[in-house]
């Protein structure tokens, strides 16, 4: 059996004001043209379909499109469950209708756990599929008061999959999840992963996929595995912040053998834009040749910039964000027992002072720096509600 895991296309999303739709179509040709190449007999989807509960129309009328040309068009049958970011009813609606095409979604999890089964020349492949699910809700399912974390809840659930487990079929586990090697290890996060939840109650131990013969799993952005060979994270087909600069994004082929042995090899997928960090001054900035990549520029200049955005996208158009890196050294930002000098940031307000002084030749009056904290406070509400 081969099939491709991927996971996370978050559909809809915005980074810092600028819709990825057109990437994401991009992208999404880009892997339809690796199933062509691949022939698999399936396509896993590990959650985050969308980018949030209510996704835009241009998002909807993209997966439709995709999954018209995977299902219908290739006949290659999709496997896909909810994420974090999904919206359950919505993704799970019609699925008794779709199955009968191909398409294999997953939506609420049931008490019942009944696997998608495909066959291939050596038998049946279950597919064991499990969206996202807050602990409450698999407390209520089972019946079991001592489910507190996220952890409790997927030993549950496995438990109720091992009980009724085909010794004669091959078994993929499909989740997602935040998995570490002891579930209290935090690793391979990026700043566009939303939080499962709070006080490290989110971690799941790898512990519990140990007899499955692969595991598929969905909410980290970069591709890796857990612990073992055969427990992976496929990561999202496209960057989505700064901190996701060095991920290296695609998707798994995996192939199970009539004995459950699992061959995997990671396959790349190359973006119509990159997402990357630039730095330096910007008069080094401005002399490179003009490139259209998803941009975060950190100025180093010492003075003040006036309308850097406007002279940065001259040539970085697509820039998404600029700061300031500015250092002060010196005998007193000296470290004492090296010598060394020590690098300190300035803050907003000391930004805006310096600026302040050095367009207008005179300090930032009181009444003047209660007013821009007025301003300042009501931007960084903004960046909290995105």
């Amino acid at each position: 059996m081969k099939f491709l895991h991927t996971a996370d296309w978050h559909l809809g999303k915005i980074v810092q004001g600028v819709h990825m739709t057109d990437d994401q179509d991009y992208i999404l040709k880009e892997f339809i043209k690796a199933i062509e190449t691949e022939k698999p007999d399936a396509v896993v989807i590990a959650g985050d379909l969308y980018d949030r509960a209510v996704p835009p129309t241009e998002a909807v009328s993209l997966l439709d499109n995709v999954l018209e040309r995977i299902i219908l068009h290739l006949e290659v049958p999709v496997i896909a469950i909810a994420g974090n970011h999904d919206s359950p009813s919505r993704l799970h609606f019609a699925n008794k209708i779709m199955r009968s095409k191909g398409y294999y979604v997953t939506g609420e999890l049931s008490s019942q756990l009944e696997p998608v089964k495909l066959e291939d020349e050596h038998g049946e492949v279950h597919f064991h599929t499990v969206p996202y699910t807050d602990p409450s809700q698999v407390r209520t399912l089972f019946g079991n008061d001592d489910i507190k974390s996220h952890d409790d809840a997927i030993k549950e659930v496995v438990h109720h999959i091992e009980r009724d487990m085909d010794p004669n079929a091959r078994h993929v586990f499909v989740g997602h999840l935040f998995v570490t090697p002891r579930g209290e290890e935090k690793e391979n996060t990026s700043t566009s992963e939303r939080q499962l939840s709070v006080g490290g109650a989110e971690h799941v131990s790898s512990e519990h996929f140990k007899n499955f013969h692969y595991t598929a799993l969905g909410h980290l952005h970069q591709a890796h595995k857990v612990h073992s060979d055969n427990i992976r994270y496929a990561g999202s087909p496209l960057k989505y912040s700064a901190s996701e600069e060095r991920h290296q994004k695609g998707y798994y082929v995996v192939e199970i053998d009539e004995h459950g042995h699992t061959s995997i090899e990671k396959k790349n997928l190359i973006p119509k834009r990159d997402m990357r960090i630039v730095r330096g001054k910007m008069e080094d900035l401005l002399s490179q040749p003009r490139n259209d990549d998803y941009v975060f520029v950190h100025l180093e200049d010492e003075t003040p910039v006036l309308s850097p955005m406007e002279k940065i996208r001259a040539v970085f158009p697509n820039t998404l964000h600029i700061q300031r890196d500015v250092s002060i050294t010196g005998a007193l930002s000296c470290d004492a027992s090296t010598s060394t000098p020590v690098r300190h940031k300035m803050d907003h307000l000391s930004l805006f002072k310096a600026f302040y002084q050095e367009v207008k030749g005179t300090v930032l009056t009181d009444e003047s720096e209660a007013i821009f904290k007025d301003v300042l406070e009501e931007v960084n509400e903004e960046e909290r509600r995105k």
